[in-house]
């Protein structure tokens, strides 16, 4: 496989013609057991209404899609209309390559310019690339929740790490 470069690629907003491209990159994620408790890829419509309107990144790289990142609400009670939940998805070929930590950082951008002013993140603990990419984001562990979900009929340990704004509520 040719060596590829990071200099190579855009980030832009996520659409539904993207939506092909991500779907699989979330099955890469899905399928190393690591990244979801999720077990299959929702349709496009499913995953349309589940995140927030804005937030939602694909990296291109030529016109193929290297990886995605996205914003969930994680509550719909009005005190934490400004906290959401990041996913950050780079597919199998492009892992390394820093795609991930430019998605990111647009994502802390575009999560501020909507005066969000905390991004949190489950990260099951055998994630350690996941685990440092948040921290190099400004990322903080607050706590290891033990057991809070199986998959595959295992219960599995979430990290849970939380963002706090420099800019908004402050």
């Amino acid at each position: 496989m040719p060596a590829l470069t990071t200099t190579l690629f855009s980030i832009t907003s996520l659409q539904q013609q993207h939506y092909e491209a991500v779907a699989r990159i979330y099955s890469e994620g899905i399928a190393t057991n690591q990244a979801t408790f999720q077990t299959e890829v929702p349709d496009w419509d499913t995953w349309h209404t589940s995140h927030l309107p804005y937030g939602r990144l694909v990296a291109v790289q030529d016109t193929e899609v290297a990886g995605w990142a996205a914003l969930t609400p994680v509550s719909g009670r009005c005190v934490y209309r400004g906290v959401a939940e990041v996913s950050v998805y780079v597919g199998e070929q492009f892992r390394g390559l820093g795609i991930g930590k430019k998605l990111l950082e647009e994502l802390i951008q575009e999560s501020e310019a909507h005066n969000l002013w905390t991004l949190q993140d489950g990260i099951m603990w055998e994630n350690i690339a996941s685990l440092r990419l948040h921290e190099q984001a400004g990322f903080r562990i607050v706590g290891l929740r033990q057991k809070i979900g199986q998959l595959h009929g295992q219960w599995r340990d979430v990290f849970l790490l939380e963002r706090r704004s420099t800019v908004i509520g402050v």
